[in-house]
């Protein structure tokens, strides 16, 4: 856990920098100079082109983080063969009876991997342009009553797409590699910043809303550009293909593409669940809603924070040690993981909760906005779960039992559309809000038992259910503070909840070790303090 918590923690410094970024975007810009229906189509822009790229990567993203250790060159291993894969007993035999050297000093370290992360998505590209083309008439129909805004830039989606698919491949290169923080900060702080840049060229009127949507695109371009020429930087990548390492790992080869298959059709139902809510509330109820939804989002998206860092360094560490099948290192990853997130977003959910009225006191044109106060803690929650959860799910995906996520894929696909189709139209936006919840709850349910009993790799403990318990007395402490100790200045009665509640449950965690990884990092940091002063 060592160097995972030590760029964690860097990557969640970066992160919260970019957070702070955002929320002066979110409380100083946005509310302040967009309506509500700006912001809608800037969201419903953003969640169609990352639903596109889910699709048209092809599952590039999770092959790389399960392949890459199959594809790098090893001093120890010359042969790659996939232990976590399920090969046939021919197709093992034929790799182990190879005498080919597998390996040529002259070819990149990864064997030309690099080089088919490339094209991959770009075939994926290709073929979702053609089917996002095609179904204008359809869609134009479906939301052209409600929001004519977004289908008058329907077609911008693609540009948009482009740039965020390859900015996501180069990203997720870099981390297996174990670079995260300078991707980190590309996708937190210079796509934030160039997104307020964005917004504050529309806001003051120097370009029309056409200049604001190609500026959106453009933010996305510079940072993929930006990870390009990072990643290039490296000197870990090449655009050679390996063709000798691929004729002589046909098996590897074949299971690529069928996993690649597989993320495919997983895809269609997993990406397009997180998109549903907004696309939903876009088509029944008007992108002014869809605004006011982005902002109650916008906020919740705090809770996982923690989570982007964390697992994108952990991520490849577990499924080395799934490929390897080591059981105690991937619950021993999946714990760990899961409960430091588990307290953390916790923590993060409880700031929020305790001053959400505040946060909609100094929002601008605020009480627009306070009408998505209860949407604020079911997404919240929803990210809470997601954040802690997701670990288990990437698991799976890397395992050989990964054809399960397929299914739990379509049923949470499902539940969201049943739920949206039926609360929607009667309780507006929080109806989206409990269908996220509910939808979310369920399925990392099923994650979670599954793989608890297919890898053997239970993912929640003790730890977890003190957590759990620390968090829901915060809760309960602060509903019993506003109702029988009511302070009637606003700021005053949040400082002070926050101090006391908030304050008191990290010093519990701290004195009760309820994450060691944590208590250790503070430890490091301190003593860097004192060496430095």
């Amino acid at each position: 856990m060592g160097i995972i918590a030590k760029q964690s923690f860097q990557g969640t410094i970066v992160t919260y920098l970019g957070v702070a970024v955002g929320f002066v975007t979110t409380f100083f810009v946005l509310t302040r100079f967009l309506t509500a229906e700006e912001i809608g189509l800037a969201r419903v822009l953003v969640d169609a082109a990352t639903l596109f790229i889910g699709l048209a990567q092809l599952g590039t993203s999770s092959s790389i983080i399960r392949f890459y250790p199959h594809f790098k060159h090893s001093v120890e291993s010359c042969r790659m063969v996939p232990n976590s894969l399920e090969l046939s007993s021919v197709e093992k035999t034929t790799l182990n009876n190879s005498t080919q050297p597998l390996h040529n000093p002259t070819q990149p370290s990864d064997h030309g991997f690099f080089f088919w992360t490339l094209i991959v998505p770009l075939v994926g590209f290709a073929l979702f342009t053609a089917i996002y083309c095609a179904c204008h008439e359809p869609l134009s129909h479906w939301f052209g009553e409600k929001s004519p805004l977004f289908v008058e830039y329907y077609y911008m989606v693609l540009p948009m797409a482009f740039f965020m698919l390859y900015q996501t491949v180069f990203e997720t290169n870099a981390n297996v590699r174990m670079h995260i923080v300078v991707p980190r900060a590309v996708r937190e702080l210079i796509t934030r910043i160039g997104l307020l840049l964005a917004y504050l060229l529309y806001a003051f009127r120097v370009v029309d809303i056409d200049g604001f949507v190609v500026a959106l695109c453009g933010v996305y371009a510079v940072a993929m550009c930006c990870n390009m020429v990072y990643l290039f930087s490296l000197g870990e990548v090449s655009l050679r293909p390996d063709w000798e390492f691929l004729r002589q790992n046909r098996p590897l080869v074949r299971q690529y593409l069928l996993y690649t298959g597989f993320l495919l059709v997983s895809a269609v139902a997993s990406v397009l669940a997180p998109t549903l809510s907004s696309f939903f509330i876009t088509a029944e109820m008007g992108l002014n809603y869809t605004g006011i939804f982005a902002i109650a989002t916008y906020i919740a998206v705090m809770v996982s924070i923690p989570y982007r860092s964390m697992t994108a360094i952990a991520s490849p560490q577990l499924a080395t040690a799934i490929k390897e099948n080591n059981q105690r290192e991937t619950a021993h990853l999946m714990q760990q993981v899961s409960s430091t997130l588990l307290l953390i977003g916790g923590m993060i959910l409880c700031l929020i909760w305790l001053n959400i009225d505040l946060i909609f006191h100094i929002l601008p044109n605020g009480e627009t906005y306070a009408a998505a106060r209860q949407v604020v803690l079911m997404l919240g929650t929803s990210q809470l779960i997601i954040a802690v959860c997701s670990f288990s799910s990437s698991a799976l995906n890397y395992s050989r039992f990964y054809a399960f996520s397929l299914l739990f894929s379509f049923i949470l696909t499902a539940l969201s559309i049943v739920l949206n189709n039926l609360l929607i139209p009667h309780f507006g936006m929080n109806g989206a809000a409990v269908s996220n919840l509910i939808a979310y709850a369920i399925y990392f349910l099923l994650i979670t038992l599954t793989v608890r009993y297919t890898l053997h790799a239970p993912t929640f403990t003790r730890q977890h259910l003190k957590i759990l318990l620390l968090i829901l007395v915060i809760l309960n402490l602060n509903f019993l503070w506003q109702a029988y100790l009511p302070i009637n200045n606003i700021w005053l009665s949040s400082i002070i909840r926050t101090i006391v509640l908030i304050g008191g449950g990290c010093a519990v965690a701290w004195f009760k070790n309820l994450s060691p990884e944590i208590n250790q990092q503070v430890r490091s940091l301190g003593e860097r303090l004192k060496v430095k002063g």
